[in-house]
């Protein structure tokens, strides 16, 4: 398999450099150059063990890699999961279930993605014998799932940008004590889209890059998006037979990253009547779906802190398969972007996405729903996945994080705080940031004197 950039320059390049450049050198993101079929196997009605199910979907867009080593980066990158099926689907009624996305070390489904990244990693180190600098930004789980993947490694240090004050206490916490050398946690003054705006400036910086040696841990970087991929075939497999005519999976999402990737299952072929993308207040991706609208506002602050985005990176990917793969106008149309503030498609074709969208009073009354009428507690991202519902399809809700990671939240809406060991434990730890300034300038000179040698 060979990757090509959403804006066209260069040549298609392997699973290595894509994934080691992250960001395309002309701006643009990796696609692969096409979607290969799912093997009929794996739509079968008996669910294969994560980590096979993982080997066999990548080993379709991994060709770099010996069967062997494979094998080993996804053994490895699975197996502390601490639920068997790594993934499982939960039941809550004859139609409508919950995949359960937060038994990782991190407890959040960024864990799928980045615990294969930071191994990947690792091996790019040992094969090439250059240390990397890994940089990102995050609106609470990407950071401490990258993290824990990566801390005290050899040969890599970690930079992770997020919003101050605009992540909860024990996500922030995840990042800041693990006492780890190679780990920089940088707070900074803004929002997530300011942080994301910085890594996408610097990793477009093709000097500052190479001397640097950066590589990227966003869903910018195309290995994330194909490790969650594969949770899409997993909860389909999982599915009683007479569940899998007419599936809707909803998405809690933000930037994009988690509802492409089910979406390139589907042009794999697993079958999928809807994807609901499902929006906090920060609507700009319901808008879009709704009107064919896409404009950027402001970010505003919610309980579902996550999701608090107005630029969706992978939205660019989408654009690149909306015009028939037709690079030059993926060019124009993220260039009205950035200078209009906004896109407009009035005759867009949604293709099989619909969206819904959540206040922060309806994830309260989604989580107290759930509870009174489940018995069971979802955090405040997977609430915003139960507005909305259509009743007549079957629908699988991605559960996205732990409710434990925000204990002011669940005890709001149900009167009650969900408790969760690792994350108590970090409540005794010291915490160890590094405040800067939201500027590249201000980050640049940050990297530059704490690189890896």
């Amino acid at each position: 398999m060979k990757y090509v950039s959403t804006r066209g320059a260069g040549e298609p390049v392997g699973f290595f450099e894509a994934f080691s450049n992250g960001l395309a050198p002309d701006g643009g993101l990796y696609v692969p150059q096409g979607f290969p079929f799912l093997p009929s196997d794996l739509l079968t009605d008996e669910p294969l063990p994560y980590p096979a199910l993982a080997w066999d979907f990548l080993s379709l867009y991994d060709s770099d890699h010996e069967g062997d080593d494979l094998i080993k980066l996804v053994d490895e990158s699975y197996g502390d999961f601490s639920e068997e099926m790594s993934a499982p689907l939960t039941q809550l009624s004859d139609n409508l279930f919950i995949l359960e996305l937060f038994h990782g070390p991190t407890l959040a489904f960024k864990d799928f993605g980045l615990q294969l990244v930071g191994n990947l990693f690792e091996e790019q180190i040992k094969r090439t014998g250059e240390s990397i600098n890994v940089l990102g930004a995050t609106s609470g789980d990407t950071g401490s799932a990258a993290i824990h993947g990566l801390a005290g490694k050899d040969g890599v240090n970690v930079f992770v940008l997020y919003p101050e004050g605009r992540i909860s206490k024990l996500q922030e916490r995840q990042m800041t004590c693990t006492g780890a050398k190679n780990i920089f946690p940088i707070p900074i003054k803004g929002t997530f889209d300011d942080a994301q705006a910085i890594v996408k400036e610097l990793m477009g910086d093709l000097e500052f890059k190479d001397k640097m040696n950066l590589s990227a841990i966003n869903s910018i970087n195309i290995a994330r998006v194909l490790a969650q991929s594969v949770y899409y075939i997993h909860a389909f497999m999982q599915l009683p037979p007479e569940n899998k005519g007419d599936v809707n999976f909803v998405v809690p999402t933000g930037n994009f990253g988690n509802v492409f990737a089910g979406w390139m299952a589907h042009k794999m072929g697993l079958p999928v009547e809807q994807f609901v993308v499902a929006t906090n207040r920060n609507d700009m991706l319901y808008n879009f779906f709704n009107s064919g609208l896409y404009e950027a506002g402001e970010v505003s602050p919610s309980f579902a802190p996550s999701m608090d985005i107005q630029v969706a990176s992978n939205f660019e990917r989408f654009l690149f398969y909306h015009t028939g793969k037709d690079a030059g106008e993926t060019v124009e149309q993220m260039a009205k972007i950035k200078t209009d503030g906004k896109l407009n498609l009035p005759h867009f074709g949604r293709d099989n996405f619909t969206a819904t969208k959540s206040t922060d009073d309806d994830i309260l009354r989604n989580i107290a729903m759930v509870k009174e009428k489940y018995d069971y507690v979802i955090d405040p991202h997977t609430a915003c996945g139960f507005q909305d519902l259509d009743q007549n399809k079957t629908n699988v809700v991605l559960a996205t994080a732990h409710p434990a990671k925000f204990p002011e939240v669940t005890k709001k809406a149900i009167g009650e705080i969900v408790t969760e060991e690792s994350l108590e434990a970090l409540k005794e730890k010291t915490q160890k940031r590094y405040p800067l300034d939201a500027t590249a300038a201000a980050v640049r000179a940050f990297v530059e004197k704490n690189a890896a040698e």
